[in-house]
Formats: C-alpha cells, sequence, structure tokens
C-alpha cells in the first residue's frame, strides 16, 4: 500500500462525511491502492449508521471503510488503531495521512503531499496549508513552544511579541515550502520509517499536544517536518472538537486541555522548565488582564482561563470540567 488516510470520528458524521466526499474525486489521481479508514471513537449516536450508509450509497467500498472503536480513547488512540494493524499487514503503507473529519480537501491536496515526499526522502513528516471556506489561510506551520512562547502567548503585547519574535508559536503562515518545527495534525502525513523509528502516537494525550509531541520526537530521531502550502485543506476551525471554534464563544478550557500541556513539557523540557513557563504564563496572562480596557479590545479567552490554569498547574487536585 502506498497511502493509508485515517479519519477520526466522535459524533461528527455530518463533517466526515462532507470530508469524504472531497477525497472521493481525488482517489482516481492517487496510487490505485490507497485506502481511507474512518475510526469512530464510540461516541454513542448515529454516526455509525450514517457513515456506513453514505460509504455503502456512495460506491466507495473499494477505498474507504468504517471502524468501529469499543471506546473514546482520544485523537492519537483513534488514529492509533487504524495505524497499527496496517502497520503490522504483509504489505504496510509507505505514508499515513492523517485528516480532521473537520476539512475539505482542495483539489490536488493530497497528491501535492505525496510528490513532495517522494521527491524528500529525508521528510519525514509534511503538513498541508489550512485555510478557511473563503481562501485566507490559518497558522498551521509552528516553532515548538517553550518558557518564552509562553510568556509571549499569555502577555499579547506587540513590543514584546517583536521582541520574542523567533520563540512566537504561530508565526505568519511562509508562503513557500520550508522546514518547521511541527504542523497541525488536522492534514498530516507521516512516512512509515517515522512509525518505525519512534512508534506511533502517545495515546497519554486524549486531545491537543499529540502532533507536537510526534513531531518533537520525529525531528530528535532526525526526521524533521516541513510545511507545504501547495497543499490547500480547508479547515472548518474547531468544529470536530467544539473547544476552538472562532465562530462561538469560546469554552472553558477542558481539563485534558492542561493534561495535554503538561505531559508535553513534562516530557520535552523537565520540571524545571515547565515550571518557569507556567510561571511566565501566568505572569503574561494576569498582565494582559489587567490591561485588556486600555488596549480597547475585547479578550477573547476561554472562560476563566487564569484561574483555571492556576489550579490545574499549582495548587491542585486537576480541575474538572
Amino acid at each position: 500500500m502506498r497511502l493509508l488516510i485515517v479519519i477520526v470520528n466522535y459524533r461528527t458524521a455530518s463533517l466526515t462525511i462532507d470530508c469524504l466526499h472531497s477525497l472521493a474525486p481525488e482517489i482516481p489521481a492517487l496510487p490505485p491502492d490507497t485506502k481511507v479508514v474512518v475510526t469512530d471513537n464510540a461516541g454513542g449516536d448515529d454516526s455509525i449508521a450514517r457513515i456506513g450508509s453514505a460509504i455503502h450509497d456512495n460506491g466507495w467500498q473499494p477505498w474507504a471503510r468504517l471502524m468501529a472503536l469499543p471506546r473514546n480513547g482520544g485523537f492519537a488512540y483513534g488514529n492509533n488503531e487504524a495505524i497499527r494493524p496496517a502497520l503490522a499487514s504483509p504489505e504496510p503503507p509507505d505514508y499515513v495521512l492523517l485528516l480532521n473529519p473537520d476539512t475539505v480537501v482542495r483539489p490536488g491536496a493530497v497528491r501535492a503531499l505525496l510528490e513532495f515526499m517522494d521527491v524528500n526522502p529525508r521528510v519525514g513528516i509534511a503538513g498541508s496549508r489550512l485555510e478557511h471556506p473563503d481562501g485566507k489561510v490559518q497558522r498551521s506551520a509552528f516553532r515548538f513552544p517553550g518558557a518564552l512562547s509562553e510568556l509571549e502567548e499569555g502577555l499579547r503585547l506587540s513590543a514584546v511579541s517583536k521582541l520574542l519574535k523567533p520563540f512566537v508559536v504561530a508565526p505568519p503562515p511562509p508562503e513557500r515550502s520550508c522546514r518547521v518545527d511541527w504542523v497541525a495534525g488536522a492534514s498530516m502525513i507521516v512516512r512509515r520509517s517515522v512509525f518505525e523509528a519512534i512508534g506511533l502516537m502517545d495515546e497519554n494525550y486524549f486531545m491537543y499536544y499529540e502532533e507536537v509531541d510526534f513531531c518533537r520526537r520525529a525531528n530528535r530521531a532526525g526526521w524533521p517536518c516541513w510545511y507545504v502550502p501547495a497543499s490547500r485543506v480547508v479547515h472548518l476551525v474547531g468544529q470536530s472538537s467544539g473547544v476552538t471554534d472562532e465562530k462561538k464563544p469560546k469554552k472553558r478550557q477542558p481539563e485534558y486541555w492542561f493534561a495535554s500541556r503538561r505531559r508535553y513539557f513534562r516530557t520535552h523540557t523537565g520540571v524545571v522548565r515547565t515550571f518557569l513557563a507556567d510561571t511566565f504564563f501566568v505572569v503574561g496572562h494576569a498582565l494582559y488582564r489587567a490591561t485588556v480596557p486600555a488596549r480597547r479590545k475585547p479578550a477573547n479567552d476561554p472562560a476563566g482561563l487564569l484561574g483555571d490554569f492556576v489550579r490545574y498547574n499549582f495548587l491542585g487536585p486537576p480541575l474538572k470540567a
């Protein structure tokens, strides 16, 4: 198999079916053995019936199938359940493309990633240019977060952001293909050799930071990550998780976001630097909140973010959201 595409569904049947519709006209231009697996993370709704019917009614069976999972183990778990048996098969895929259910692939998007990986055999991971339906680009090529990036993220003051420019996690999207630290897991292609070198995604991340962790482990093993803007994918931000939907007031951050953030920092920066990063964010964000009235621009943060952050990272026990 040349390419395996994995879509993890959790109560997003309509979005998943729309994503499959966008893939359907692309399949003939992809390697003939391309397969798409939709894993259903036991949402308890009618997703299995609806997605299964869509696959059958549209004649997608030659290339698409649905895999019902016994529990909702999160994003990494949902992907791994499809990737693991594929890698163990007699003909494992050369590449695995992780694709969010809240995406719609533009014509040629998947082929652009494949061609880029074929031409650049030393690249381990590549990500698409994510954009809104109107074509406006989203930030999807990132730097690894650290203590100074947490200060910049918390404070959000233009003068400080300019000073800390090399540490900003989400810089303006590049116009050309280039090496980056990590890319969004909404559309991320991975070479089989990367899995063979570092293993699957870490299922201890329920959601968020799992792709940051994965790209960092790959980079450490000598497999760099690149951003490929020729691959254009519409991303309906936050529609699958409901946490980062830009069209709605931001909800309180769930406990798993704080847990994933802590796991990432503890794993890759250690306890001392994690404490420093936490402190920088709290100080920066407290100053930001204090200066919001003077900035004449309303804060657009998740409800109770500062208090939840302090309780989770400094006071304990973990909050329940």
